[in-house]
């Protein structure tokens, strides 16, 4: 993880760092009201100002209207993913139970609603597409990371085929969406929040970047076809979808 740009003057990393803790302290403030979709939606676009990132967002919304909720799956870069996507929409978001426990971003994520799943195990799988199968049918759409784990590019890792079983128990569609980072126009690595890095270093890298943005691609929908498509098939769909990869069904 690098910095693509030179870096922020020390008096605006404080500036920003102020803002940014302001804006948690308030959003904690809130409660469970930080689950309701306008307070959510303004509350995470606030946090993105106060660190001075653009949000870019091409395409859209994210949900599908219909009778059910979408399924939206995204490649994994950063924590800033999250805070993206709800900025555009408060989706529920379907995390791994490690997030939760991220210092105040975890508290955050907590009460917006975010659903946790615990992958070091199994056995809770079928637990976890039926639980997004009934948000689905509820009308609730979900938010997904496939890849499991972030990647520096956004672009490594296959897609998890699990939930995507949930989207077609459902009869939901399903939203590819593409992440990108960029400082000044080119492409960025400052954002990632990957391997053995911590979340306070990678805060600090982003307070100290210097015009980054988030370009959010909202591709078309995806649909089962009944008796032609299966979880592996729309997996490798979305894949391809989100990562700009050859379709490939194997795997």
């Amino acid at each position: 993880m690098a910095h693509a740009a030179a870096r922020v003057p020390a008096s605006r990393v404080a500036g920003r760092a102020a803002s940014f803790a302001r804006v948690a302290a308030g959003a904690l403030l809130r409660g469970k009201r930080l689950a309701e979709p306008d307070t959510l939606r303004a509350r995470a676009a606030a946090m993105l100002d106060a660190l001075d990132i653009r949000l870019e967002v091409h395409g859209g919304p994210l949900s599908v209207p219909g009778r059910t909720g979408t399924l939206v799956v995204a490649n994994h870069i950063s924590w800033l993913d999250i805070i993206s996507l709800l900025a555009v929409e408060p989706v529920t978001m379907l995390a791994k139970r490690e997030v939760g426990e991220w210092p105040v971003a975890g508290s955050l994520v907590r009460r917006a609603g975010t659903l946790f799943i615990d992958r070091s195990t199994l056995r809770g799988l079928p637990d976890t597409v039926a639980m997004v199968s009934g948000q689905l049918r509820s009308g609730r759409s979900v938010m997904v990371f496939p890849q499991g784990v972030t990647w520096c590019a956004g672009t490594g890792g296959s897609f998890r085929r699990a939930t995507f079983q949930a989207a077609i128990d459902a009869g939901a569609p399903i939203r590819p969406v593409t992440l990108d980072y960029l400082q000044h126009g080119a492409p960025t690595t400052v954002a990632a929040f990957v391997g053995e890095d911590d979340f306070g270093s990678s805060v600090r890298r982003v307070l100290r970047a210097t015009g980054l943005t988030v370009r959010m691609r909202i591709h078309q929908p995806l649909s089962a076809l009944p008796g032609v498509d299966d979880r592996r098939s729309l997996a490798a769909q979305a894949q391809a979808a989100v990562c700009g990869t050859e379709l490939s069904t194997h795997g």
